[in-house]
């Protein structure tokens, strides 16, 4: 069992929801992350996914753009954002992380350092899961099973858009996880519509047999608790990058810390 399924099931059996935030590894300094990290743990973060930066990132509005064009420029990539991962471990073994990015990071960390050295090197370094935006189920079982050998789970995302065959492909290889992308466009777009998500997740559930967190469009305590209400997991990026993204680096931690809490306090009323 993953550490994201062991995390699930300890949930579950407590009647709780999973709170995922997200952030641009490097973000909005190069050394901040796993202090961040260790922050939004100590909030209630059950689950961290971690962004990584890319130059062309077509599922990101303009807030985690602009958040992983500055990371980039402070020269982050996979190779430090796995470091940050595995500093983070030295102090916390238990809260799952998932990388959140694209396929050519991943694939280009292969090519300079040898086939199987990402996955290689993220489960060594204390990686829980892994979500690739553009890689299609139907292309992953190799990754997948590559991943699952080192006990990590490939998280796939589903859309408003998404037929019942695409979820029945997800279904058959996506562990941990799934993430419902609740709207229609990039991440920190247009207003999200809570009745729409209550009666897409049931539809869902008839294909896809672990837990399904929700994200894109949630940006405060009454939205978090109303889609908590079906959800298994509630997941928050944007507004987090948006809070810390002008902070001096002594306050960063402090204020996504203040944010998570009262989230994690709406979930748990």
């Amino acid at each position: 069992m993953s550490r994201i399924e062991q995390t699930f099931a300890q949930l579950k059996a407590k009647n709780r929801k999973a709170l995922i935030p997200y952030v641009t590894a490097g973000f909005p300094f190069a050394d901040i992350t796993p202090d961040l990290m260790h922050g939004m743990a100590e909030a209630g973060a059950d689950v961290i996914e971690l962004g990584v930066p890319f130059s062309d990132p077509a599922a990101d509005g303009p807030v985690i753009q602009k958040a992983g064009d500055r990371a980039l420029a402070l020269g982050i990539g996979m190779t430090q954002v796995l470091a940050m991962v595995r500093t983070f471990r030295e102090r916390n073994s238990t809260t799952p992380v998932v990388l959140m990015g694209y396929a050519n990071p991943v694939e280009r960390y292969d090519q300079k350092h040898g086939a199987g050295a990402f996955v290689r090197d993220a489960g060594a370094a204390g990686v829980d899961g892994v979500l690739v935006v553009d890689y299609p189920p139907e292309e992953c079982e190799d990754f997948a099973a590559s991943l699952r050998a080192h006990s990590m789970d490939l998280i796939f995302l589903l859309a408003p858009t998404s037929t019942d065959e695409r979820m029945a492909q997800v279904a058959r290889v996506a562990s941990g996880y799934v993430y419902y992308v609740s709207l229609k466009g990039v991440t920190g777009a247009g207003t999200l519509d809570v009745a729409q998500v209550e009666a897409m997740l049931p539809r869902i559930r008839q294909h896809v047999h672990i837990p399904v967190g929700v994200g894109f469009g949630i940006r405060d305590a009454e939205t978090a608790r109303a889609i908590g209400q079906t959800a298994d997991a509630v997941v928050i990026g944007s507004k987090i990058i948006q809070l810390i993204e002008n902070e001096p680096h002594e306050k960063v931690v402090v204020v996504a810390s203040q944010f998570l809490r009262t989230i994690r306090k709406a979930l748990d009323s």
